[in-house]
């Protein structure tokens, strides 16, 4: 998607994101949109057994551009994108959350429930849950 339909695309995704966190919690990566960096996860490549190591190491060049942010979350389109950088989190050790877009727009809307919360920090996982017992 990424360089298939271009920035456009990429432009409306951002402004969903900002409109869900608010522009001062946006982390643009560099270089972003359609020039911004494959994780390495698609393809199949992510299913595809014994090729991990590979996997990894043309991921690490992402990884590398999520640490250089200094975010605390990073938010993915796809759940190829979402299994690859979380598992690239663990194995360099990034500290770092990872999202999926619609936990996100979910937990904005006060629609996450308690077993969705999985990849959220301490600072998030309590977020909503009163709206959603009431």
């Amino acid at each position: 998607m990424r360089k298939t339909f271009g920035d456009d695309v990429a432009k409306e995704m951002r402004f969903v994101v900002k409109s869900v966190v608010g522009e001062e919690n946006f982390i643009d990566m560099q270089p972003n949109m359609s020039n911004n960096y494959c994780c390495g996860g698609g393809g199949g490549f992510l299913q595809a057994t014994g090729f991990q190591d590979q996997r990894r190491q043309y991921g690490k060049t992402k990884f590398d551009q999520i640490m250089a942010t200094g975010a605390n979350y990073c938010i993915t389109p796809c759940h190829n994108c979402h299994s690859q950088i979380h598992d690239l989190n663990e194995h360099f050790e990034g500290g770092f959350h990872t999202l999926h877009l619609w936990t996100l727009i979910a937990l904005s809307l006060g629609m996450l429930g308690e077993n969705e919360r999985e990849y959220l920090g301490e600072d998030l996982c309590e977020c909503g849950l009163e709206d959603i017992a009431e």
